[in-house]
Formats: structure tokens, sequence, C-alpha cells
């Protein structure tokens, strides 16, 4: 590192001559200025996209959240990125932001992070934008993924306006999307004759409907609706229109002693997610750094996820430059199963549910039979310290349900909450020590599990950074909804290591790898016995600027899960290994056209049944013209598998803020077609179409969802209005 070792420790300071203090910090003038002449070639990197899709960054983490889960279909986090928009506008600072508003931009590793406030600690404000490529970790790709939202020039600092005039001056934006399938589905075909089956009571339509108004990023308002496929609208029980309704007035920074205050629905963030950690947390990824959680306690909630919410109001207090209060109070109405009462029982008088749902669908009557079943109310704070080098919080958190959480008993769910109430507290903590970032939660919950979760993110050299975190979760740890870094979620019966390393040999060269163990001591609803496993996953990355982008990667995952054998009904638990391999290349043709190619190959297999093995490959074409208003992506996909055990996920660029990640597997094709205008001022018009062909069976999907043929096509429309 070009300045690791002008440090200077407050002894030194006091014994060393004034005169050699005084060259040492000279000579690191000196340094930066001869570096900042010796590479001006970095300003070329900073065009901005106009199709302004997530940066390739963020796509490949949507990517590795839903392949960790093992789920596929959208992504309903859909405003997580949205600030991206706002810092292309407004760029964030890289001399005055602080940990959590450097998180904020999804862009940056962590390690990156700690070393770009390590340098600013150590040599001052950055002179130039030039500068990112003095510290360490910054290679040239990651300058470029962050360029188009950061800036080294001191913005206006607009406490002093009131908030009446915020809410009247600022940005307003409207958004309208629709979309549905082409061909008909099982839950909307008519019954047949003597038919009993259930039948979805809405239409196929999607309708998304949100207002937003923001003056700077101090405060926002809006309101956001959705009605999801297969509910009704304006009619039965949606009379109100929209199935789900969320609004929020946020405001930021407001003054020195009021540091956030949310009202309506928010999303609440606390330590490292074992206790309570709103939207979305990634996890394993390719981004082999990035296991920090560091989100701001209090954030609006726009997006249109009905469960991972809160709902009434909050507020961040600062009480001079150490101490920060964050107090909550939330109550809302939440989707469960509701057990029928036992009639013979004529004592019982509290209402019983089976489970709290999160999928937030009412299309059946069973389905609206839950909704809004029960209440929930959450009470919560936090008491911060923070100091130059990092911070220590202590969080609290209560939950009520007016109704008693009564599991259907099974042997792997013998120690999760039930009951009505639960109460959690946790401490959590992070401190930099030159270039070491200890970060790290330990809770409790009232019966008197705990939980711990520790890391530790390390600059090693110049070239090299290695991230370890531990994790224990004992069986009876319990919270309602925890989200840390973890190979399962839940918070709970879990404990295991990560080590994560990145080495940068060249300037165009960049190796990441991790190894993640684990052990669950007790049964899971998957495995029917103690299991663990393993992961490791390397990625040899090469890059030129804006021109070329290759990567080589492997993954390769083995645990014990529930294995049912083919020509018998009995299950065993066994290890399943999964390997998969992908090579990807994104080549920039022109200024107004970007090609990127990949071929995904691996194979799934146990001791009991066949391998399953496959293939997919396809083609991207991004054609972002400049002074031209049409613009459009599209894609081409081939895949070719043994079946759903060798998926692969792949990220495709969709409507502004509707995520898709289809999990491709069987054989078949895909292709989509993205069409996106902006020649009248302040509008956005966008149209998509994607269809998915089969052609080794005759129906896709299942249940109610099954289309009847090898085709499903979806089509969608979003206009944005910006005034």
């Amino acid at each position: 590192m070009i300045f690791r070792d002008l440090r200077i420790s407050n002894s030194e300071f006091q014994t060393r001559p004034l005169v050699l203090t005084l060259f040492t910090y000279t000579l690191a003038s000196m340094k930066r200025l001869l570096f900042l002449l010796y590479f001006p070639p970095l300003a070329a990197l900073a065009q901005v996209d106009s199709l302004q899709q997530p940066p390739d960054a963020t796509q490949q983490v949507i990517e590795d959240f839903l392949q960790n889960t093992e789920s596929e279909g959208d992504f309903d986090f859909n405003t997580i990125f949205e600030e991206l928009q706002y810092y292309q506008d407004n760029p964030i600072n890289l001399n005055e932001a602080d940990e959590g508003e450097l998180q904020n931009l999804q862009l940056l590793s962590d390690i990156q992070i700690l070393e770009l406030i390590n340098y600013r600690r150590m040599a001052g404000d950055l002179i130039s934008i030039y500068e990112l490529q003095a510290i360490p970790s910054f290679d040239l790709l990651s300058i470029r993924r962050i360029l188009p939202y950061v800036t080294v020039n001191a913005g206006i600092d607009d406490y002093q306006l009131s908030i009446p005039r915020m809410m009247a001056e600022g940005q307003n934006e409207l958004y309208l999307r629709w979309s549905r399938f082409l061909e008909e589905q099982e839950g909307y075909s008519p019954l047949e004759e003597g038919q009993t089956a259930q039948r979805y009571l809405g239409g196929p339509n999607q309708f998304y409907l949100r207002y937003k108004h923001s003056y700077s990023n101090k405060l926002s308002y809006g309101i956001t609706a959705e009605k999801d496929r297969g509910e009704e609208f304006f009619a039965g029980s949606n009379r109100q229109g929209f199935d789900f309704y969320s609004a929020h007035l946020f405001l930021k920074d407001y003054n020195r002693t009021i540091k956030a205050v949310a009202i309506g629905d928010f999303a609440v963030s606390f330590g490292q997610g074992l206790i309570l950690y709103s939207g979305f947390g990634a996890g394993k990824s390719s981004y082999v750094m990035n296991i920090k959680r560091t989100a701001r306690v209090l954030r609006p909630y726009t997006s249109v996820n009905e469960s991972n919410f809160q709902r009434g109001a909050a507020t961040t207090l600062a009480f001079g430059k150490h101490l920060e209060v964050t107090a909550l109070a939330s109550f809302r109405k939440r989707d469960g199963n509701v057990v029928e009462p036992d009639t013979l029982d004529v004592e019982q008088d509290v209402r019983q549910i089976s489970s709290l749902d999160i999928d937030g669908l009412h299309r059946t009557p069973n389905e609206i039979a839950d909704e809004k079943a029960i209440g929930q109310t959450t009470l919560g704070g936090r008491l911060r310290w923070k100091g130059t080098a990092g911070h220590l919080a202590i969080n609290a958190l209560y939950e009520q349900i007016d109704a008693d959480l009564t599991l259907r008993a099974q042997p792997y769910n013998r120690f999760y909450f039930s009951g009505d109430r639960l109460f959690n507290a946790s401490l959590d903590y992070s401190f930099i020590f030159q270039n070491f970032n200890f970060f790290g939660e330990t809770a409790v919950s009232d019966n008197g599990a705990v939980a711990t979760l520790n890391g530790l993110l390390m600059g090693l050299d110049r070239r090299v950074d290695l991230a370890v975190l531990m994790r224990h979760f004992p069986r009876d740890y319990q919270a309602l909804f925890p989200n840390p870094f973890a190979e399962t979620s839940g918070a709970r019966n879990e404990t295991g290591v990560y080590l994560g390393i990145e080495v940068r040999p060249h300037r165009f060269w960049k190796l990441s790898a991790y190894f993640d163990a684990w052990h669950h001591p007790w049964l899971r609803f998957d495995a029917d016995a103690p299991s663990r496993g393993y992961e490791y996953r390397a990625r040899l990355t090469y890059f030129r600027k804006r021109n070329l982008e290759v990567y080589l990667e492997v993954r390769d995952e083995t645990k014990e899960r529930n294995i049912d054998k083919i020509d018998g009904k009995n299950n065993f638990t066994l290890p399943t290994r999964v390997f998969q391999t992908r090579l990807h290349l994104a080549k920039n043709a022109s200024k107004t056209l970007e090609l990127r190619s990949r071929i995904d190959i691996g194979f799934s297999e146990n001791e009991i049944n066949t391998t399953q093995r496959g293939f997919v490959i396809y083609q991207d074409v991004i054609f972002k013209p400049i002074g031209f208003p049409l613009s459009f992506t599209t894609r081409f996909a081939l895949f070719d598998t043994d079946g759903f055990q060798a998926r692969y996920y792949s990220f495709e660029n969709n409507l502004l803020y509707a995520f898709s990640i289809p999990a491709y597997y069987n054989r078949g094709t895909r292709f989509y077609l993205n069409l996106r205008y902006k020649g009248i001022r302040n509008l956005t018009i966008e149209g998509r179409i994607a269809q998915t062909y089969w052609r080794n069976q005759n129906t896709i999907g299942s249940g109610l969802e099954e289309v009847l043929g090898p085709r499903r096509t979806e089509v969608g429309a979003q206009v944005k209005y910006r005034f």
C-alpha cells in the first residue's frame, strides 16, 4: 500500500522530531500528486449506462441469493437498489460518507469500505476521484462500477430547510406497471361439472402502482400498491382496489439531533441480523468479501414484499457525537393459518394459528381466509455508542401476536418458537484496528438460548484481502424474523465457519474464492437426522477498462439431506453434491452495443439416484444508444438438463425495478426482449415479452400455476413519469 507505512501513533507523534514528522507528511503529499499525474485515464470509465439496470455486481448478488434459497421467480425486494438512481443525480461524497452510506451503494465490498475509511483517516480527504486507485482493494473493475454514483466534492448542507418546504419541493415519481401470462393457467380454467377443486378468484393480470416524492435524500413520502396475479381487483375481498397497500413518510438527517424519523411503513435492521433484519440481506456470493451486515437501522419501505416490514413509527436521535438512540413501535395485521377450535375444549378462549404466512398471496378462498388473521405488535430499541474506530450497540425487541402460535408437531420443529410473545436482546459491535475490521453480534432469546456470529475482515497486503466468519446458532434459539449470514434461514440449528479470499495479482486480473463448512446438530425440514455440509467457490476474472470482462467460475457444494429413492417410498439422509462451472464473457462491441455470453455446465448426484447433468448457454445483446430515445436488451438461452436438481439461475434484465431470475432446467429455450423509450421529457415507457419453451414435456408449472402445453409467455409494460 502506498500510504500504509505512514501511520503515526500518538506516542510516536510525541517522541519524533517535528521536522521529521513534517517531512513524512510532505513526502506523502508528493507521492499522492505524482500518483494523480501518473493515472489520468480513469476519466474514460465514467460513462453512464442509459438503460439504468443494476450493475453486474448487484445482478450476481441477487442471482446467488435465489440459488442459495433454492427458489425461483420474481425478486420482491424490488426497490432495494433504487437509491442508485438518486446517487446518479446526486453523487455520494466519498470524503464524508460513513460506513452505512457506503454500504447503501450495494457496490463496494466490506473490505473496500474498510480500506477507504482507513485511507481517509491516514492520508486525509481524497483530492481527486482518480486517487481511488491508490487504495489497495479498489481494482479498475470496482472503480468503474461506482464512478457514476460518487464524487469527492463537498455538497450543500440542507439542515436549515423546513419540513413543509421539503415536502412541497423536490422530485416526484409515478410508476404504473402491468404484466400477465398469455397462456391460460389451471387456476383460471372453469370447473367441470361436479368438480370441487379451488380456482383463483381474480384475473391473471398483475398491477403495480407507486408514487414517491423525495427531496434530496433527506425526505421522502409515497404510496405503493400491488395486485398479484389471481387476486381480485375492486371486487370480492378487495373492494378497495389493490390487495396490498403501503405508505411511508421518512425524514433523514434533519439536524444534528434528529437522524431519522419514520411514519407509516418502514424497515428496521439491527446488528448482524440475529434478532431482526428487514429487507434484502445477501448471503454467500461471488463477491466473497461481502459478509458483513451494515444497513441503516431505519429505512423507508417501498417494496412489495408483504411480510418483511414494520408499520407504525420510529426515530433515531443523536445525543452528542457518540451516542444514538433508536426507538420503534409497530402494529400490523399478519396472515396466519388459523386452527379451528376444539369443540370439546370449552375453556379454549385464545385463537390458535399453525403458521405465519409470508407469501402475501390471496387468490383462493383458503388464502383469503388466512389474510390479516392476526395482529402483531412490535416494540424495539437500540442504544449505540460510536467512535472514530467503530461502534458498540445494545438492541432489544419485543414481539406479541394476538393468537397462540401452535405448530403442527414434527420432529424437526420441536425447538421452534411457539406461543404469543417473544423477547430478544443482543449486543453488536464493529471496530477497526489498522487493517483489521472486527465485527459481530451475540443475541439471547427469552428461553435462555444464546446465538453468536463474529467476523474479521483483513487487508493482508495491497493485493490480498481475507474474510473470516464464525457462527453458532443453537437449535433452540428463537427469533421471528432474523436474517444473519448463514447457510439456512431462521438463525437456528447451525454452526459454521466461512473463509473468503481475494487476490489481485495484476491490475487486469482478480481471483476470489471462499470455503464454507457447517453442521446442523438437530433435524431439519429436509433432513431427518443431524446433518452437515461444505461448499467452495472460486472465480478468476480478467477485465480491461470498459471494453472486456471474462470470468471462469467453479462452484462445488455437498450437503446431507433427504433423498427420495426413485423406485420406492422410503427416503434416506445422504450427501448430495452439486457441481457447476461457468464461463462468462461481456464485450463492448461499440459505445452503444454490449454483448454478453455465458455457458453453465454441471451435475447433481447422490448415492441412490441417477446423476443429473446439464448445461445452459445464452447470448445477451444490450443496445444503449447515445442521443436516440429507444434502447433494448434481449436474450436467447438454450438449456438441456436431466431435471430440477441440475438447474441454473441467471439474472434477466427486466422492467425498471422489476427483477426476474428464472431457474433453467429440463430441455428447451428461453427468450426475452425489453424495450425502453425515453423520447418524451420526464417520461419513460417500457415493454417486455419473455417466453419459455420446454420440448421434453407438455406442461409447465404445477397445481393451479400449470400451463397446458410446452410454452409459457409473459408480457408486461411500465410507465414512469417524473415531475
